[in-house]
């Protein structure tokens, strides 16, 4: 049986150990009045949650340095802090989402350093000191598809060992999956989670080839 949570106030979610706001939330409300995220930053999405409970299952070590790609308002990375004392850069193109990644960062009270980037100026040698990557909905364009796979193999190549990325199952996720199979150990799961509610998805981890 769940352990019974009793939140301080409404419009909160606890989900794999950290507190989350809602949209109706005074805090977000207050957020939404000053900061407007334009690149899909506008909620936690359900992928966050995939990556979550993938993480809880295949956990990395503690103490792990950690980069999220796309990251919103930043649940996922959060979460890594917070459960894995991860050491966490979260990286978004559009700047307005860090407010809310700093406040659901303090909310938990966990450190999570952000950075305003695309995926092309991310650098090989800075990404490859990243054990793990992560990253939720993040390729929902096609045109996203040869950024993406440019990136994860520049990551691996300079030494990061893991990047797992989660989606609801669209056309370019499958796509890039396929297109990273031929450098790379991929391993492609349908997988859900069931905090806050339940959500289903796929999740796919990249590797080096041994």
């Amino acid at each position: 049986m769940p352990r019974l949570e009793r939140l301080p106030e409404a419009h909160i979610d606890y989900a794999y150990g950290i507190f989350l706001l809602r949209d109706k939330h005074r805090l977000i409300k207050a957020l939404k009045s000053r900061y407007q995220p334009t690149v899909h930053g506008t909620r936690t999405w359900g992928s966050a949650f995939l990556i979550m409970d993938y993480l809880a299952a295949n956990p990395p070590a503690l103490g792990s340095k950690v980069m999220e790609l796309g990251c919103g308002w930043g649940a996922a990375s959060v979460f890594c802090a917070h459960r894995f004392q991860a050491e966490v850069t979260a990286v978004d193109l559009d700047p307005a989402v860090f407010p809310y990644v700093d406040v659901f960062a303090e909310i938990n009270d966990v450190k999570v350093i952000t950075r305003c980037s695309d995926f092309a100026r991310l650098r090989g040698p800075d990404m490859g000191k990243r054990e793990v990557i992560i990253g939720g909905d993040i390729c929902f364009w096609d045109n996203l598809v040869s950024p993406l796979a440019l990136l994860i193999n520049r990551a691996i190549k300079n030494g990061t060992q893991r990047v797992i990325l989660a989606d609801p199952g669209r056309p370019p996720f499958y796509e890039l999956c396929d297109k990273l199979t031929d450098k790379h150990d991929v391993s492609l799961q349908e997988w859900y989670s069931v905090e806050p509610d339940r959500y289903a998805g796929e999740v796919v981890e990249i590797r080096p080839r041994a």
